[in-house]
């Protein structure tokens, strides 16, 4: 996965957005078009986020965002490649790149992943732990 982040407040000139676009339009049918780029989306600015926590059986509905930090993911591309080095070098390509950064993520291998049946879960949980750890009954 890669997420899209630029710094809060960064403004590009009118020129500078339409030479983004233009750059955006051709990674986007590149990456589209040899099949790597499987789904992406810009988000809404910082000041739109909610945040949720579940403490102590308390729900707490915060405005804003989940940390306070100078970037901000502003967008994502769900991108499929065999490996890092490829995953880097579309990542690379990416206009954003040239203004904010591409942070590359993996998503966590089919094996590895939570189960989404409740009864795999207590299963699940022993085999993720660390040696020594939920071995017991």
């Amino acid at each position: 996965m890669l997420m899209i982040c630029v710094a809060e407040g960064v403004e590009l000139s009118p020129e500078e957005v339409v030479e983004s676009d233009r750059r955006m339009t051709a990674w986007l049918e590149d990456t589209i078009g040899r099949g790597v780029n499987l789904h992406g989306g810009r988000l809404r600015p910082v000041s739109s986020a909610t945040t949720v926590r579940a403490r102590k059986g308390e729900l707490l509905v915060t405005d804003g965002p989940f940390a306070e930090t100078k970037e901000q993911i502003a967008g994502y591309d769900v991108i499929e490649c065999p490996h890092l080095d490829q995953a880097i070098e579309v990542a690379s390509r990416h206009p954003v790149a040239r203004f904010g950064c591409i942070e590359v993520r993996p998503f966590v291998d089919s094996e590895q992943a939570m189960p989404r049946r409740p009864l795999e879960v207590a299963g699940w949980a022993r085999a993720m732990a660390p040696e020594g750890e939920g071995q017991g009954s």
